[in-house]
């Protein structure tokens, strides 16, 4: 936890993004750092769990985190949730909430409430079409026989 508690204080120091560390471990040894760059690469996605994460599986040649825990300075938002949940590690460490991430400015109970919501009440729409020709890919995955699951 100590690391990624330096590493909140290096990325916001360095402008890089908010004050936000994670590191990934696996038997007892760091394996991938990820701090917030959402600011110094213009993606919102690349908060410090998810670059943790994507550092991790290129190190460990996986897509899957069995194994590994994940200790970040901050309790994951919405979109880092899903991308621990869809890594599957082990456990998970954190040091500030998401009320004390609230009271300094980043404030995801918007999130929470907008998914709650029905599609056309939401602020970004959100639309289906061309459902049937999507449905194509889908019944041909099911069909593959050489795929990988996951």
């Amino acid at each position: 936890m100590n690391e990624a508690i330096r590493l909140s204080f290096e990325t916001m120091r360095n402008n890089t993004g908010g004050p936000f560390g994670a590191v990934v471990v696996k038997d007892g040894k760091v394996i991938a750092h990820g701090y917030n760059k959402v600011v110094s690469t213009n993606d919102p996605t690349a908060h410090a769990e998810v670059v943790a994460i994507r550092e991790a599986c290129k190190a460990l040649n996986t897509f899957q985190l069995d194994g590994c825990e994940i200790y970040t300075s901050c309790e994951p938002c919405p979109m880092c949730m899903s991308a621990i949940y869809w890594a599957r590690p082990d456990k998970v460490y954190y040091a500030n909430s998401k009320e004390d991430a609230a009271n300094i400015g980043f404030d995801d109970n918007f999130i929470y409430e907008e998914l709650a919501l029905p599609y056309e009440k939401r602020k970004i729409p959100l639309i289906r079409m061309m459902d049937k020709e999507a449905l194509e890919a889908f019944k041909e995955w099911m069909s593959k026989s050489d795929k990988v699951e996951y």
